[in-house]
């Protein structure tokens, strides 16, 4: 077969131009009409997979097909977390330009696992956590040229494994990745443990398995009223560890619980973890970025203090998922807990010791240019833009937290003092559950529940790039009357 003859596979880059122009037509297509879709997917289990078929196709297809099933096959079964009525979980933003960050990031498939892999990969980001250590005002000892340093991580799930596994060799002083955890520590004299509040997210007990403790080596720690961890209780865990002849590792505390956005009092917890020498551990994930605000720059009160520090800007910050800036006071323990160098990584730039290799600062090898997506949001938005958006979101919340007080059928269950509200129906369980199911059901809005002091409880986030006054009115009406009609 001639040369000339040969089937092309790939796509050549007159093509990619045409249907990439389509692509971006249809996100943004997508962006405009969002609202009038139906907030929570509708298709039962299986139905999408029932829309596609079951083998792969042998011959290829054309792109126009394609973007067509896209409409008919995919979009049914998408619940739209960018509908301005979406109240439910957390915020999981995708503007503008970071979608377009991470097209870039796509198209320049840059693997960025060391320093010489693609400098600007790393340096790019360097800069950037650097930027918002200031934005924050967090430690300056977080900065780069400081001791620690930020990366970022795919999610806060990712950054607290990072923690704990830093602090377990830090504990060990290296026995561990030397001899395994279990002859470091030998059951039942010496063994590790680690603690976090009842309140704290899933992935903290997910870290302990995963780093060899086991989920019994997690003491969840009772909280207070406001869903915060009770540092009395945590000192008397720890006492009882010590006399026990357990080793206490580490400690995560949360700014912005999942369940209820409560927070930790961080100075207090460090300051046991002072005493004791226990890695401490911040999650602030939903809630940190709150601080580009001065005047919420009190949630940050202690941590100086903390070991390690981790908020997500995909969730309140608009940069889409994935990204995560994890933070620490010393990179060495990071790096020392998780750096291996085989023959076929070895390099100059590497051996001189002037350069950061991310990837001894998280589990895979492998990292995508992620650092892109948020350096173009830093730089549309800007700081004030930010800050904009984020008080207008927490003077939402207010709005809407204002109207359960007011309301005789609803009570708030926690404080909110940032952009989520938990609430409740005052006759309990079964008619808070029938007033979340009513709202849900109304295609229009979508919150979700947790359980707080053992009530079921509805939690309203708000935090959206598309959700406006006007969305947060509409779905507090669907509550108000969700509610009458559970009280009748």
């Amino acid at each position: 077969m001639d040369e000339r003859d040969k089937p092309q596979y790939h796509m050549t880059p007159d093509e990619f131009r045409r249907h990439g122009r389509a692509v971006v037509e249809w996100i943004a297509s997508y962006m405009e009409r969002v609202e009038t879709l139906p907030v929570l997917s509708e298709v039962a289990p299986g139905e999408v997979m029932a829309a596609m078929p079951t083998a792969a196709p042998e011959q290829g297809e054309p792109f126009d097909a394609m973007m067509r099933d896209l409409d008919a096959v995919v979009m049914p079964g998408i619940t739209h977390w960018q509908h301005p009525g979406f109240f439910g979980y957390f915020p999981c933003n995708a503007s503008g330009p970071a979608i377009l960050g991470d097209l870039i990031s796509s198209g320049l498939g840059v693997q960025g696992m060391l320093w010489q892999t693609s400098p600007a990969c790393t340096e790019v980001e360097t800069r950037v956590l650097d930027w918002l250590v200031a934005a924050l005002e967090l430690p300056a000892v977080f900065l780069s040229t400081e001791s620690g340093g930020g990366v970022i991580q795919d999610s806060a799930s990712s950054a607290t494994l990072c923690a704990l596994l830093a602090a377990r060799e830090r504990k060990t002083g290296g026995a561990s990745n030397r001899d395994g955890l279990a002859a470091a520590s030998a059951q039942p004299t010496g063994h590790i443990v680690a603690y976090t509040s009842t309140q704290a997210h899933s992935s903290v007990a997910k870290a302990a398995m995963v780093a060899g403790l086991g989920r019994a080596s997690l003491r969840a720690i009772d909280v207070d009223d406001q869903q915060a961890m009770r540092p009395e209780a945590l000192a008397e865990a720890i006492r009882a560890d010590l006399a026990a002849g357990l080793v206490p590792a580490f400690v995560c505390a949360t700014i912005g619980s999942t369940s209820s956005h409560a927070i930790d009092p961080v100075r207090a917890i460090a300051e046991i973890c002072g005493q004791h020498g226990l890695w401490l551990h911040i999650d602030a994930a939903a809630a940190g970025p709150a601080a580009l605000c001065p005047e919420y720059r009190w949630i940050h009160d202690g941590v100086e203090l903390a070991d390690s520090y981790s908020f997500n800007p995909h969730k309140w910050m608009f940069t889409n998922f994935d990204c995560n800036c994890f933070y620490v006071r010393d990179r060495q323990a990071l790096i020392s807990a998780l750096g291996i160098m085989p023959e076929y990584l070895r390099n100059a730039a590497t051996e001189s010791g002037q350069v950061f290799d991310y990837r001894d600062w998280q589990i895979p090898l492998g990292r995508r240019f992620r650092a892109l997506k948020l350096w173009f949001v830093l730089r549309w938005y800007g700081l004030d833009g930010l800050r904009a958006h984020l008080r207008r979101h927490i003077e939402l919340t207010q709005r809407f937290r204002a109207w359960v007080e007011a309301d005789p059928n609803l009570v708030v269950a926690a404080p909110a003092p940032l952009n989520l509200v938990c609430f409740r129906h005052i006759a309990g369980d079964e008619a808070s559950e029938r007033v979340l199911n009513a709202v849900n059901e109304s295609g229009h809005a979508y919150l979700t529940h947790t359980r707080l002091s053992g009530a079921y409880v509805l939690r309203m986030s708000i935090g959206a790039i598309a959700s406006e006054a006007e969305h947060v009115e509409a779905a507090w009406r669907l509550v108000a009357a969700a509610a009458a009609s559970a009280s009748a």
